[in-house]
């Protein structure tokens, strides 16, 4: 069991003073929780964990240490009671989160946490969520009172007053779930106060369209007459495409050492799995065309990332997306009408056209593997947009009756 006390630190303060805190033991390690007070080191009694009536506010000092440190038992004894093993560190964090115990308080620590950790492109998108969930509480509330029915009015909000689509209102639900978990691992919320799982709000996305190229609008791509500029983004999109469909992050990231013995090997940054991949002769074709363009300063292929710093995850996050949207521009309005296509033409389409190509041609099993995915019921849910053939047969079948 955990031990809770009021203790003076040892570590003077510029004034001369020394801060007052809540010190909690457990299996012989202790975690501090500074209350904000300091006082001269003559002026504690260490015996009795108290402040000397030579103070000039001992009594009002004294009273505010009593309930203070009465609070720190009851939130101890609570947590122990409620989980058989816990650290003197966690004891803390349920007596004084770091963020403190609002969901305010902790929306903002999350999207700093994102901001820290290099994510721009999550800290981008959820710090809008944020931003919707305060515009629809309009003022700070306990995580006890974010409950299920508010949440389902908060949706029904954003699809109602910020004109969203229904998959929107669901990425917003999800972020208030990462705060909840969040909170709930800080010792700011209570785990009974979480209002998602069984029986609860179920988080399920929409199903989505998703639409690929045939090979003849891929041939198309690949035989048009482009400026060097569509040139390049058209380049960028067949080679995500001849490597079944490669992220554009991980594609604007290849050098050319990844290239070995006819083989590209690379890491995926979104889930860091690694393998090698055949280096087709289109592959090497277009390659040829940035040989002549090596920067002896860096061994990037392409051109986008060369200027930013390799460790600044969040800078290099935010520009390649901002290169991704200038590619997207390019292809939706240069490359696409020179080809007469209606679909849209994105750098993600080549990943959607790939799978349209493979159909059911090639087994689930090798699609994980050239797609990378860590399990293979999302290579089945995925694949599942492109498969129409038994579909096809079935309704043939029935209404093709002459």
């Amino acid at each position: 069991m955990a031990t809770v006390k009021i203790v003076l630190r040892k570590k003077k303060n510029k004034d001369g003073t020394f801060p007052l805190a809540i010190r909690i033991t457990r299996d012989r390690k202790s975690s501090f929780l500074h209350l904000g007070q300091n006082i001269n080191d003559t002026e504690w009694d260490a015996n009795k964990l108290r402040v000397k009536k030579s103070h000039p506010n001992s009594v009002r000092l004294n009273n505010f240490l009593i309930s203070k440190l009465a609070d720190a038992n009851d939130k101890s004894l609570e947590l122990e009671t409620s989980k058989s093993a816990v650290s003197a560190k966690t004891v803390a964090r349920k007596i004084k989160p770091k963020a403190g115990d609002s969901v305010f308080s902790q929306a903002d620590l999350f999207i700093k946490r994102l901001k820290d950790d290099g994510k721009y492109n999550r800290w981008n998108s959820e710090k809008s969520n944020v931003k919707h969930l305060k515009d629809f509480l309009k003022s700070d509330i306990a995580f006890q009172d974010l409950t299920i029915s508010i949440l389902n009015r908060f949706k029904a909000y954003l699809i109602s007053n910020n004109k969203v689509t229904e998959r929107t209102a669901i990425n917003n639900l999800v972020t208030v779930r990462s705060i909840f978990s969040q909170a709930i691992s800080e010792g700011a919320c209570d785990a009974k106060c979480y209002p998602f799982g069984k029986g609860k709000i179920k988080i399920k996305f929409p199903d989505s369209k998703k639409v690929g190229l045939t090979t003849d609008e891929i041939t198309k791509i690949e035989n048009a007459e482009l400026n060097p500029e569509e040139n390049h983004v058209r380049n960028l999109w067949l080679i995500s495409f001849y490597f079944a469909g490669m992220r554009v992050s991980d594609l604007l990231r290849l050098k050319w050492t990844d290239f070995q013995d006819g083989r590209l090997y690379y890491r995926m940054g979104k889930n860091n799995k690694g393998d090698s991949l055949k280096v087709s002769e289109k592959v090497l074709n277009i390659l040829c065309q940035y040989e002549s363009v090596k920067d002896e300063n860096s061994n990037l292929i392409f051109p986008e990332l060369r200027c930013i710093e390799e460790g600044n995850r969040f800078e290099m996050e935010r520009i390649i997306s901002s290169r991704i949207n200038a590619i997207d521009r390019i292809l939706r309005l240069n490359v696409a009408p020179k080809i007469k296509l209606t679909k849209p033409l994105t750098m993600h389409i080549a990943r959607h056209s790939f799978g349209n190509i493979s159909g059911d041609r090639i087994p689930i099993q090798m699609l994980q593997k050239l797609y990378r995915h860590t399990d293979i019921k999302t290579t089945i849910g995925y694949q599942a947009n492109f498969i129409h053939k038994d579909v096809d047969e079935a309704l043939d079948s029935v209404i093709n009756f002459y």
